[in-house]
């Protein structure tokens, strides 16, 4: 409080040329128009020495301040409570600020938390569908590889059914040739000549 005071001391003297309804008394007036009625100073000399001049009047008037401190109490009392409940409300504010932050983060946190369970629930699906798909290639490779063995187990019964054939009439057409030589007869047909 006392820091405040001396404030509206100066702005008093500061602001001489306005009259001032906080000096009730007429002395005052007479110490403040004397201030004004001062000629501007001219040097940095006279500047201090007019500096030095205002501390004691400006002790004076802080001096008649304390006689009506009651009035000023009251107001400096009615500020503090102003001020005091202005910072109530903005912690409050701040506070609620702060409240609505992390209600939002934790939201956005848990939606984070869901989308990440989702697309790995989803991944892991993708790849039990990639192992089934791989598994059936597999079966459908080994099935194709059997398929193949066995044509071409077949195709190899085959030759060795028509190799077997023809060792066979290859045989019978030496049989008959020399059957034929033995007899000296001429076989029926010869190549589609006759």
């Amino acid at each position: 409080m006392a820091e405040e005071e001396p404030k509206k001391v100066t702005e008093t003297v500061n602001n001489v040329s306005e009259p001032s309804p906080s000096l009730p008394d007429p002395a005052e007036k007479a110490v403040a128009a004397a201030v004004v009625a001062q000629p501007p100073p001219a040097s940095v000399e006279e500047k201090l020495e007019d500096s030095k001049a205002l501390v004691p009047i400006v002790a004076k008037e802080v001096e008649e301040e304390k006689k009506e401190g009651s009035i000023n109490r009251d107001a400096v009392l009615a500020r503090v409570e102003t001020e005091k409940r202005m910072s109530l409300i903005k912690a409050w504010e701040e506070a609620e600020k702060c409240k609505v932050e992390n209600k939002a983060e934790k939201k956005l946190s848990s939606i984070e938390s869901w989308e990440n369970n989702k697309k790995a629930a989803v991944e892991a699906e993708l790849k039990k569908i990639e192992e089934q798909l791989e598994k059936k290639k597999a079966e459908y490779v080994e099935l194709m590889k059997n398929k193949i063995a066995q044509i071409h187990k077949q195709a190899e019964e085959k030759r060795a059914m028509i190799e077997a054939r023809r060792g066979e009439e290859v045989l019978k057409a030496e049989e008959l040739a020399a059957k034929y030589r033995a007899s000296g007869t001429a076989p029926k047909k010869l190549f589609g000549f006759m």
